[in-house]
């Protein structure tokens, strides 16, 4: 929420509440009204409450107004049910050292001029999460990428509304992007959006197309090649794509650790074992360079679920290709749930716990 103080606020903490007559005043003290407390007192202060609390405590005076909105950074305002809209009017003026603002809606409340404001006054922001505005247009994407170009994390899921254009010219300016979530967005998650990312965002780490129907090959491709630190990317229900977007990301991103590729169906066995060479082939160069870690590299979550095409022999291998991938109980890290023919895939944890029950169950005479 706001930046730690140092070490002596607790000193200053405890003496203001165990020295202080319960009104904020102390009789000998320094701090004789609640606006006397030091800035740095107040913003630990601060740290320790809610949002809503800080935004009230910011209307208590001028001095605590002025201390607070040059000390918060972080800010969540989805606890407003109701008339979100014209609090980050209001408040957008004042909190202008915000870093990471969550406007995440149970029901549609945020509207363009909001995102205009913010993007007029919070050019310091890099983590935004604008999840289910749906009533937003690409006047907001727009109004971001010329305000806000130091975005390294971006929530948009749910925004059916932005178009590919938009979401392109964002990445445009917001080159820093890390973290994009653009599920549900099946107007901008294109081909066309995608090629952009790949072509402008080379640092991006995550990035969800969850349910972007239109993304095919094509911009999966885009993605491997541009985005090569790529860590996570879910493209569950993307029906579109094939082996070849499997074959891409296993040769180009080599740092992959979490693939989604729920309900597509169009996956095969070559794209299962496309995944198990690359670790292969990478092998040596790991090895050298952080043997320690080694078992720690390659996937570690893999969905696979309803990819009925897929066969035992193909899976197991990429099973047996990543340690960290699980099929036992409470780790399961593989997730193969609609996918009987699969029911035999086990990692080497599940066949080392078979094997060490079957030995209790039938001791050795």
């Amino acid at each position: 929420m706001v930046g730690k103080g140092g070490d002596d606020l607790e000193f200053c903490f405890e003496r203001l509440v165990m020295g202080g007559d319960g009104r904020g005043r102390m009789e000998a003290g320094v701090i004789t009204e609640w606006k006397d407390i030091p800035m740095e007192l107040l913003l630990r202060i601060v740290s320790l409450v809610d949002d809503r609390t800080v935004i009230m405590a910011s209307g208590v005076c001028s001095g605590w107004r002025d201390a607070i909105c040059l000390g918060l950074t972080h800010l969540s305002l989805s606890w407003c049910k109701n008339n979100m809209n014209k609090l980050v009017l209001s408040l957008a003026p004042k909190f202008t050292k915000l870093q990471a603002l969550t406007l995440r809606q149970d029901k549609p409340q945020l509207e363009d001029n909001a995102v205009e404001m913010i993007a007029n006054y919070f050019h310091d922001l890099q983590d935004l999460d604008l999840s289910k505005s749906f009533k937003l247009s690409d006047s907001s994407l727009y109004a971001l990428a010329l305000g806000c170009p130091n975005l390294i994390k971006l929530n948009i899921s749910g925004c059916s509304a932005f178009s590919d254009a938009a979401l392109a010219y964002v990445t445009s300016s917001c080159r820093k992007l890390k973290i994009l979530n653009l599920c549900g967005c099946v107007k901008a998650a294109s081909n066309r959006a995608l090629q952009a990312i790949g072509q402008n965002c080379s640092q991006l780490q995550s990035l969800n197309l969850g349910w972007c129907e239109d993304v095919s090959d094509a911009g999966v491709m885009s993605l491997a090649y541009g985005c090569p630190d790529l860590r996570a990317l879910d493209l569950c229900g993307c029906v579109r794509i094939t082996d070849e977007s499997v074959i891409a990301l296993a040769n180009r991103c080599l740092h992959l650790r979490s693939l989604g590729l729920y309900y597509c169906q169009n996956i095969t066995d070559r794209a299962m074992y496309s995944l198990a060479q690359s670790r292969v082939k990478n092998k040596h160069e790991m090895w050298e360079s952080m043997k320690s870690r080694y078992s720690e590299e390659g996937l570690m979550n893999l969905n696979i679920s309803q990819c009925t095409a897929l066969t035992p022999p193909a899976v197991q291998a990429v099973c047996d290709s990543f340690p960290a991938l699980h099929t036992c109980p409470g780790r399961h890290s593989l997730i193969i749930s609609g996918c009987l023919s699969l029911t035999s895939v086990h990692c080497a944890c599940a066949v080392q716990a078979h094997r060490t029950a079957s030995q209790l169950s039938h001791p050795a005479h």
